[in-house]
């Protein structure tokens, strides 16, 4: 596996991390603990070593099973978690809120610090911005635990341009997490070209489009009733449908490249910047070491005005999100 590190920082990781949420919430029931265990063991064992979770995945339980998981590696991975939801129902994909308070950040940290083992928390993300309180206050807050040596790099998620610089000034941000894949383009406009100025690393979550990118969902593939594709506009049977096309396009791509859909589409992400690291997630052995040789398949410049080109003529119909979720986006 091909390392990369995350814009000017010394944080260097695998070209290609691991998403860990989607085994214990949000695509349905959780999966078995311990098979999870063993996947994510698997993927250390096939040179991954950036690992994704949160405190609000389960809720805590993404963060127990990372931990027990990578027990046996401590120091040899890397694992990012955040900060700033209020979880209230352990178990399930609730939270009453936002809470970026400097003494919730710190309290929040003493719990992660348990739930995956470790002495410090590598990469600490602030999940979505708090507008109740300043940026600068959150990333004094993170400042502090650093000093402590309980965190060792800050970042932010899903946040604007503005609160980015904002926060980079007061304590440097290691990466952005925000989604980004050839169904979500948004973050060319002002993100990317932000974050190569400040020396930002960029980790793209979504990379396969919450599944769709990888050609095996179309109108009529049904979800668990947990799963909550069912409530994003984008995953309704008719945009489904009428965006069948840019899976098409991957798969005329993939054709030629003897690969898959997927494979195309992290491919194709891995070459638009060399601080970019994709966290695709699943639960299967089978798309874990499908979604790893995607950092194999190389696009040649011209591979890559072609998808370009392609893609421009292909509208993506539906929002990414619920409106009401859209909104605690890039602030």
């Amino acid at each position: 596996m091909q390392m990369r590190k995350l814009g000017k920082s010394n944080l260097e990781v695998s070209a290609i991390g691991l998403g860990c949420m989607g085994m214990s919430f949000g695509y349905g029931p959780p999966a078995d603990r311990q098979e999870m265990i063993q996947l994510i063991r698997t993927a250390v064992e096939r040179g991954v070593t950036f690992f994704d979770t949160a405190e609000v995945y389960g809720p805590w339980t993404n963060e127990e099973l990372v931990g027990e998981a990578l027990a046996p590696f401590r120091g040899k991975v890397v694992i990012a978690t955040k900060f700033g939801f209020t979880p209230t129902t352990p178990g399930e994909a609730r939270w009453s809120g936002f809470d970026s308070r400097p003494e919730h950040i710190k309290a929040v940290a003493e719990a992660s610090l348990k739930r995956l083992k470790v002495d410090a928390i590598d990469l600490f993300y602030q999940h979505r911005v708090d507008p109740n309180v300043p940026i600068e206050d959150v990333a004094g807050a993170v400042q502090d635990l650093i000093r402590e040596g309980k965190v060792k790099h800050f970042g932010l998620s899903e946040a604007g341009v503005q609160t980015v610089r904002r926060a980079h000034a007061v304590q440097p941000v290691t990466a952005l997490q925000s989604e980004y894949s050839l169904w979500w383009r948004k973050p060319e406009e002002e993100m990317l070209p932000t974050l190569e100025e400040l020396g930002i690393g960029f980790v793209p979550f979504s990379p396969l489009g919450k599944g769709f990118l990888t050609g095996k969902i179309d109108a009529t593939t049904t979800f668990a009733s947990n799963d909550f594709r069912n409530i994003v506009p984008r995953f309704t049977p008719e945009t489904r449908k009428a965006n069948q096309s840019l899976v098409e396009l991957l798969n005329q791509v993939a054709l030629k490249k003897e690969a898959t859909p997927a494979q195309v589409a992290l491919a194709w992400l891995l070459a638009q910047k060399p601080w970019m690291v994709p966290i695709p997630g699943t639960t299967k052995l089978s798309r874990l070491e499908e979604n790893l040789d995607a950092a194999n398949i190389e696009l040649t410049a011209q591979d890559l005005r072609e998808i370009d080109d392609a893609a421009s003529k292909v509208t993506v119909q539906g929002a990414r999100y619920p409106e009401a979720l859209e909104k605690v986006t890039g602030r």
